[in-house]
């Protein structure tokens, strides 16, 4: 099962993919965000399709996709959490999670075109596993109880800018990371349950050439590390969206050049989804 949100920004259907099928959620819930996450939305999903009481949405595959999960409160990141890409990036892996924020309206649609800012220069892509919060949590006990407020997960481009994010953030990397466009999302929400976050592969490609390749064991901070962590310093609320870090093989290695308008960018994690945008 996974949840998406299809048709022209704004105005987004939810909706359920099902086996070969995908089904209006429109009798059931108006939109899909934290307030559905945390009030059992995946629960009477499941309980609507078993009674098979949705209705298929006709004509689904032609319509646009959008993020998941509607307005996400928050989007924090980790930096740095592949050993390799740490590497890459001229630093030592971290000893502790780093952590940075991108401003909410980053969020767009698997497949919206991502604007090049005015004034960019070194434009960057990186995969992501993208965890999506489904209760509030505050400094949870442990990382077994930390699991149990993950709604569920999907992908997410952390787009940098990396002159802003290095040369011009005074330390502090959100400079780099949240102009419009910057967190292409989805395309699906796939329930927590469905899935083993620590076995998945992710790889990046540019204009059809391969970029990155890795899997989610090799992250240095676990999903549920990661969210733990996190609840001990700050409420984590449904809705908010994680980005766990993304692997070796981005332009900031200096093995492959910077984006530039008419790239294309497309990303793939296994039982995901895949997501492909254009920088315009």
């Amino acid at each position: 099962m996974h949840l998406m949100r299809l048709g022209p920004i704004g105005a987004e259907i939810p909706a359920v993919g099902d086996g070969d099928n995908v089904y209006d959620l429109r009798p059931l819930v108006g939109r899909l965000d934290g307030a559905f996450l945390a009030s059992g939305g995946i629960a009477r999903v499941r309980e609507a399709l078993a009674a098979g009481a949705l209705p298929v949405l006709d004509g689904a595959a032609s319509l646009r996709r959008g993020a998941p999960v509607a307005q996400p409160p928050a989007v924090i990141c980790i930096g740095q959490n592949y050993a390799a890409h740490a590497a890459e990036s001229g630093a030592e892996p971290p000893s502790s999670p780093i952590i940075f924020f991108k401003h909410p309206n980053t969020v767009v649609g698997p497949d919206d075109d991502v604007p090049f800012p005015p004034g960019a220069t070194k434009l960057d892509w990186e995969v992501e596993l993208g965890v999506v919060i489904g209760r509030s949590a505050w400094q949870l006990p442990s990382r077994e109880a930390a699991l149990e407020h993950v709604a569920g997960y999907t992908i997410v481009d952390d787009v940098s800018e990396r002159a802003w994010q290095i040369e011009e953030s005074g330390g502090q990397w959100s400079k780099g990371k949240s102009a419009p466009g910057f967190a292409p999302t989805g395309p699906w929400l796939v329930p927590a349950d469905e899935v083993d976050a620590g076995a998945l592969q992710l790889r990046s490609w540019v204009n059809g050439e391969a970029r990155q390749d890795s899997v989610t064991a090799d992250m240095i901070f676990d999903v549920g590390f990661i969210v733990w962590h996190l609840s001990q310093y700050l409420e984590l609320s449904p809705g908010d969206l994680i980005c766990t870090g993304t692997p070796e093989g981005v332009a900031l290695s200096g093995r492959f050049p910077y984006l530039g308008a008419g790239d294309v960018v497309a990303l793939e994690i296994s039982g995901l989804g895949r997501q492909e945008h254009a920088v315009v």
